[in-house]
């Protein structure tokens, strides 16, 4: 589409995940857990830093997860809001769509924080089943070193 804004993304560390299950299991257990006590059941991270780039980041742009030092998904970026902490520190919530899109890994040395991501860096997505999304998590990790993914 002529005149369209290029998408802009988000690429962060998946501190604490050790697969996708794992990050897939959190969000479903964060999303019950509002459930449970009735509060609006929306997924979101929280960050330090704000983007100043929130227009370009909300034209489809996604948030994508490096997980044990590969891009393996992504979460489509639905909102950005500044909240306050419980310190009265200004912080920012990208509120994320809970369903992950997985991508084809891009292996990605460690950073801290959020950095952003230019649409023509970003690895594809993978397409439904077979193939190498049949394989274990380490094959897949061997696969993407060597650059075979």
């Amino acid at each position: 589409m002529q005149g369209s804004p290029v998408s802009l993304h988000l690429i962060k560390l998946c501190v604490g995940a050790d697969s996708v299950r794992d990050l897939e299991d959190w969000i479903a257990d964060r999303l019950a857990d509002q459930r449970r006590r009735h509060r609006p059941v929306e997924h979101a991270h929280v960050t330090r830093m704000t983007p100043r780039r929130k227009d370009e980041l909300l034209a489809g742009g996604s948030l994508y997860w490096v997980i044990r030092g590969f891009i393996q998904v992504r979460q489509p970026i639905l909102d950005i809001q500044p909240v306050m902490d419980d310190e009265g520190l200004t912080r920012c919530r990208i509120v994320l769509d809970p369903a992950l899109v997985p991508t084809e890994w891009q292996p990605r040395r460690p950073f801290q924080g959020w950095r952003y991501l230019e649409a023509s860096d970003v690895p594809p997505d993978l397409g439904e089943g077979g193939g190498v999304n049949e394989l274990p998590p380490h094959m897949k990790a061997e696969l993407a070193m060597l650059g075979l993914l």
